[in-house]
This record gives C-alpha cells, structure tokens and sequence, in this order.
C-alpha cells in the first residue's frame, strides 16, 4: 500500500511550461501567442515604470494552445463542463514512463484517419513495455505522464504547425482507459494527430464517449482530465510519483495548470 508519507512532500517538481507572456513559449496550430499589456484609463495606468502606482495587466492566452493546461470531457461536448467542476482528485499517485514513438510504417497499430509512413506513434506496445518495470505498483497508480523522446528543452518553446508531433495510437489510449489512468499527462499539443479532420477519436476513447458525439452519458468518464504540453526535463526519472494536478480556478473546459510531482522516498 503506498501511502502519502511515502513521499518528499517537502521538494515539490513542477512539469508545467512557464507562461512568459514577453518571451518564448510553445503553440499549437499557428494560433496568437499569449500577450499581455499594461491596463489604462485616462490617467491611470498599470505600470511603475510608466508613473503608476502599480502594475496590472490585461492577459490573452488561449489554454490549449499557448502552454501547459488540463482540459475536461468539455473540450468536445455540445454541453458546457467545466474542469473547476470535474478535477474532485487533484492529488493523485501517477508513473512517468519515457516512449520512444514509432513511425507508422514501422508499427501495425492503427487510428481512426490514414497514416502517413513517418507519422510518430505513441503504440500501446511501448507504454506496455515501459510500464512493465513498475508492474508491481501499478494498482496504486491513476495518472500517467508520458514524456516522449528525445527529450529536448526546445519543447518549452516549440511551435507546432509543420510536421505532425507524437500522437496516441487506437490501441495505447484503449489500453490507458483500460488500466484505470483517470489522469493522462503529455509533452504533446494533443493526444490525437494534431491534423486528424477534427475527428479527436482519442479524446473520445478517453472520456468514452461514442465516435463523433458531442453527448454525455452515464458511461462517461467525466471526472477525468488530460494534460497537455508539460515539460518533464531529464534529471526526473521514470518512476512512481504523487502527483498534485493543479489548476486555476476556470469554470472552462480548459485551464491553464501546474502539475506538480513528488518523489517516491522508497
């Protein structure tokens, strides 16, 4: 049984992507990149440098393009759910496994729209594979964070509208659902191919919904989330974690997020 002080609680490690609003930051699909500016009203303004009294700013982002965030079934539902409502677990017990993806032409996996040859797959061969080494835990675990390799820091910056990044196989997010992973963190912009005719099959695997709904039902795995674009830099090993999801306070289907992790002390 592997309980809380099983773990440094004092050496918090956070995998999310610092927001710099002024600086380099990933994006996903060419959307506008984060920004903000100093609010003003006639005479006053939101910036000492420029004679206020303090600083306030006007912030634009767009969560699930722009940097780190945790998103809910809302993110494809006709209906408005929020993950303020449906995060009821934000501390958790998760494994970080590292995935080297296979190219299409090499795998025998499949997905819901035609691969090209060099698509890079994450296949549920190598999250079986890269899980095996903490068989013995996995009934405690109800997260996984996925860092895909190579590991480079670009990732922190890098813009994702050319080539086609890592994505989840059919099978891999079967399998996810199919070992309880409640919680499925990633360094990708999305789980499913980022150009896939607006299908978004994974999501719907992972929060079992029907192909092509936008419907609810009592099947659904709506107190489950995903987090997209963390970082998980090099000197954290694979292993077991607690994991602490957090995120703000957005009655929105996506907010921005600062997954959090502990090291297991045994």
């Amino acid at each position: 049984m592997i309980r809380l002080e099983d773990f440094d609680l004092k050496n918090p490690r956070s995998i999310a992507i610092p927001m710099r609003f002024g600086g380099d930051q990933p994006n996903a699909f060419g959307v506008e990149r984060a920004s903000s500016h100093a609010c003003a009203a006639g005479s006053l303004v939101g910036d000492t440098r420029r004679g206020g009294s303090c600083n306030f700013e006007q912030v634009t982002l767009i969560p699930h393009c722009n940097g780190t965030h945790t998103e809910c079934v809302g993110h494809i539902t006709d209906e408005r759910i929020s993950v303020l409502d449906r995060l009821r677990d934000p501390l958790s017990i998760a494994a970080l496994v590292s995935v080297t993806p296979e190219s299409a032409s090499a795998s025998k996996e499949s997905y819901v729209v035609d691969l090209s040859p060099e698509d890079p797959l994450i296949t549920r061969r190598s999250l079986e594979s890269a899980l095996s080494a903490f068989s013995y835990r996995l009934s405690a675990v109800t997260s996984l964070i996925v860092r895909t390799l190579p590991n480079g820091d670009s990732k922190r910056s890098r813009e994702y509208s050319g080539a086609i990044p890592p994505f989840f196989t059919t099978e891999a997010m079967e399998f996810v659902v199919a070992a309880g992973i409640a919680h499925l963190l990633v360094d990708l912009p999305s789980i499913d191919r980022i150009y896939d005719e607006g299908k978004l099959s994974n999501h719907r695997i992972f929060w079992n919904l029907e192909q092509g709904s936008r419907t609810v039902s009592e099947s659904t795995r709506i107190g489950s989330t995903v987090t997209e674009l963390i970082y998980v830099p090099d000197e954290i090993t694979d292993g077991i974690y607690l994991l602490n999801l957090q995120i703000a306070p957005w009655a929105a289907d996506a907010a921005p997020s600062n997954p959090t992790i502990f090291d297991f002390r045994i």
